[in-house]
């Protein structure tokens, strides 16, 4: 399920996500209106319990109401609808990422963190993977998160066209392997079998209905065999995640490595720092 950002009100999202237009505050008469205590922030809170707790397919204006004791009609005074709200709740949990390191004057130390500190916010909050990363949300915290990568990059002193891809490089990384994760994760619950479950029973079958895979897939083989009597060692806590989540993470330490070192090579290349 991919869901798009901004495909409400143009004008009334962007003011919602910078604040530069608050709405009217709950008239404090017996007139009809909303009750006092409820705000966009609030509202934005409430929304992001619902997505964490129970999904993006759960959220809805009605579903957000009840969490706050609200009919979904209260909160069109402050959200004009589920699109804004969506935004909204992109924006305000990207807050959460830290915007200076301590060690950023090495930058592979500062790139480092930055992954990890990236890829743990996306397992918190797996909805947002779900936000097509095709049209940006465009709000404050978005554009903070974005600017502290920046930043750890430019201590690399790589040419800025160089930069601007390598922002796109890591960030799909980070989020491609924070997504295999949250799916290994769903996998048991959903399907009702673990991950060595259904791995023995479908790998057991393959020299059944395809006897010849050794000589179908010779590259696989060679490179299974290679590794398979000195698995890579579980990194610590991680020894007793699931099987699917344990490979993920490994990926993601090993790929975070590679790209490093390219990292590194093209500052020698280039004369950088």
């Amino acid at each position: 399920m991919v869901v798009f950002a901004g495909q409400g009100d143009a004008r009334r999202s962007m003011s919602l996500l910078w604040r530069a237009e608050r709405p009217e505050p709950p008239r404090r008469s017996p007139a009809p209106g909303p009750r006092p205590g409820l705000s966009v922030d609030a509202i934005v809170t409430a929304a992001i319990a619902v997505a964490d707790e129970e999904g993006m397919a759960a959220l809805s204006m009605r579903a957000v109401g009840e969490r706050l004791g609200r009919t979904a009609m209260a909160l069109y005074t402050y959200v004009p609808g589920k699109s804004e709200l969506l935004d909204l709740m992109y924006d305000a949990v990207h807050a959460e990422l830290p915007a200076e390191y301590a060690d950023a004057g090495n930058w592979r130390t500062g790139l480092t963190d930055w992954a990890h500190h990236t890829l743990a916010f996306h397992l918190r909050h797996p909805w947002v993977l779900q936000v097509s990363q095709a049209r940006p949300v465009l709000g404050p915290h978005e554009y903070a998160a974005l600017d502290t990568l920046v930043r750890l990059l430019t201590g690399t002193g790589l040419d800025a066209r160089l930069l601007r891809r390598l922002v796109g490089a890591l960030s799909h990384f980070v989020r491609g392997c924070a997504g295999t994760v949250a799916e290994a994760r769903q996998a048991a619950a959903v399907t009702g079998e673990s991950d060595e479950e259904w791995w023995f029973a479908r790998s057991a079958l393959l020299g059944e209905v395809a006897p010849d895979f050794a000589d179908r897939y010779p590259g696989l083989i060679a490179m299974e065999r290679a590794s398979a009597p000195a698995p890579p060692s579980p990194a610590p806590g991680d020894e007793a995640l699931p099987y699917l989540e344990r490979e993920a993470r490994e990926t993601f330490t090993a790929g975070l490595d590679v790209l490093l070192d390219g990292i590194e090579a093209a500052i020698r290349r280039t004369g950088g720092r």
